[in-house]
């Protein structure tokens, strides 16, 4: 991942429908392909994993379109080479969660990383989408739109400070 990048990232709690939430942002001109999202292992969507039943495959079938969808200690899937983590974060933050891992993987600084990999297992989702800096801030009311419990960017001024810490 290209963590010197901009992006718009938005929290949503467990109650807020993912598919409605990646509709929304198709129907802005995202496409499935930039989309990532970091699903808490208890969030309803994740329990994919642990059912047999036809939804089940729907859903899985579902997380495959989008750009990477990562679920810390269930597992991940990636279509799109811009979310194919770096190795090294395992061994640069030993002490991170696993979730925190996945969003310093992501450019957030690790204060932000530690803090929304907390509420992440709390609130359910964190879709995270790159975009330029001229339509972040379009890409943050869309979240926002959509029920974010928080919505905010990730610019270069942060991921430098992943840089200088890593």
């Amino acid at each position: 991942m290209r963590i010197n990048q901009t992006a718009a990232y938005a929290m949503y709690s467990r109650n807020v429908a993912l598919p409605q939430v990646v509709c929304a942002l198709n129907r802005a001109g995202i496409g499935n392909e930039e989309i990532c999202m970091v699903l808490s292992p208890a969030h309803p969507d994740a329990s994919v994993f642990d059912s047999e039943a036809a939804s089940s495959a729907r859903m899985i079938a579902w997380f495959s379109e989008l750009g990477a969808v990562f679920i810390p200690t269930v597992g991940f899937f990636i279509r799109s080479q811009a979310f194919f983590p770096p190795s090294s974060t395992e061994q640069s933050f030993p002490s991170l969660s696993r979730g925190s891992k996945t969003l310093l993987n992501l450019g957030f600084p690790q204060e932000e990383a530690k803090r929304l990999g907390r509420e992440l297992s709390d609130f359910g989702a964190l879709v995270y989408i790159p975009c330029s800096e001229s339509t972040k801030a379009d890409t943050v009311q869309v979240l926002q739109n959509l029920g974010a419990r928080e919505a905010s960017t990730l610019g270069p001024a942060k991921a430098a400070a992943v840089a200088a810490a890593a």
